[in-house]
């Protein structure tokens, strides 16, 4: 600097407090060509973003959301929920890499498939219908999200309303699918839905190839023995959807046009099935199957005869999300592909 104002100096012979203001200028002038080159390359700052984005991971809206639930009512979601309360929804909470501050529970029944993932979760009963506010607030949730109408019914989505912002499904066990992408919007987990869902349809498409190849015109029944009595599962809920609506096995006549049916030693002529999975509902239906298997009615259908009848877990045969349904494909494929 001290050569360019001697230079300038001797060259027109200006006063030295002028030459300093002329320095001076040139250096904000050329400070503001930097930071506009820099601000050329501003979107490179976000290569955290990108990064995320490759891997399948959702960066979380940057504001709070405004979105209608299933029920109609506009929900304030925050930007960043950290304290989830989904009852019967912890299966897709998972799959997005979301532990809530408390899990459903049935009395002295949980989802046991999900109890490695959710370690130290304290379980709400919910056997006597939802839990009250005040003993949800201990909780302090960000956000509440209601499985279905009966969660939300008798005045209860008002009440938790006041809790925290509440959104309510009609029921999410109708579309997995549908409900986990739902799920990934609200939680900014966008990303790690669409990745699981991908998953999920790849591993259902290979299990159906091989299914077609070995059991491909078959029929499958799905008995679920409970407390309450014997029912033939249809395609619209839990493992029916998986074996029906998405793996394209055959249902039995009774469960053609219904949700379920009955079943008894009377109607088991009736079921025609080349194989049967035997639910027991958390282990009360134990009795009723020694019953009906040790039967002459049931000893004389194909599949017994042919010992194609299979039990399976009842945890994740009855419950609800990709988590479960991926275990149902699982066994689905291991009994039926030899």
């Amino acid at each position: 600097m001290r050569d360019m104002l001697h230079r300038l100096r001797l060259a027109g012979r200006m006063p030295l407090s002028v030459l300093l203001c002329l320095v001076v200028a040139g250096g904000l002038l050329a400070g503001c060509g930097t930071a506009n080159k820099g601000a050329a390359h501003a979107p490179e700052a976000n290569t955290d973003e990108k990064s995320a984005a490759a891997d399948g991971q959702s960066q979380a809206p940057a504001k709070e959301q405004v979105v209608k639930d299933e029920l109609g009512h506009e929900v304030k979601v925050p930007a960043a929920p950290q304290r989830v309360f989904a009852p019967y929804l912890e299966d897709s909470l998972l799959k997005l890499g979301i532990k809530p501050v408390a899990q459903w529970s049935s009395g002295t029944q949980g989802q046991d498939y999900l109890q490695q993932e959710l370690s130290g979760v304290p379980r709400l009963d919910f056997s006597g219908g939802p839990p009250s506010p005040e003993v949800l607030m201990a909780y302090n949730p960000d956000l509440i999200i209601l499985q279905n109408n009966s969660y939300s019914g008798n005045g209860n989505y008002e009440k938790y309303a006041k809790v925290a912002p509440t959104y309510a499904f009609t029921n999410a066990s109708g579309d997995v699918e549908k409900s986990l992408a739902t799920l990934g919007n609200l939680l900014g987990k966008s990303a790690e839905a669409e990745q699981a869902l991908k998953a999920y349809r790849q591993k259902v498409q290979e299990a159906k190839e091989k299914l077609d190849q070995a059991a491909k015109g078959k029929k499958v029944a799905v008995i679920r023995f409970a407390a309450r009595g014997v029912s033939l599962m249809g395609g619209n809920y839990m493992s029916g959807q998986v074996l029906y609506q998405k793996l394209g096995l055959g249902k039995p006549k009774l469960v053609e046009k219904e949700n379920s049916a009955t079943i008894s030693l009377e109607i088991l002529p009736q079921l025609d099935a080349d194989y049967i999975f035997i639910i027991n509902q958390y282990g009360q239906g134990t009795e009723r199957i020694k019953e009906i298997t040790g039967s002459p009615i049931w000893k004389a259908m194909p599949a017994a005869k042919q010992g194609q009848v299979f039990e399976v877990s009842d945890n994740y045969w009855l419950g609800n999300g990709l988590i479960a349904y991926e275990k149902i494909i699982d066994d689905t494929v291991k009994h039926l592909v030899k």
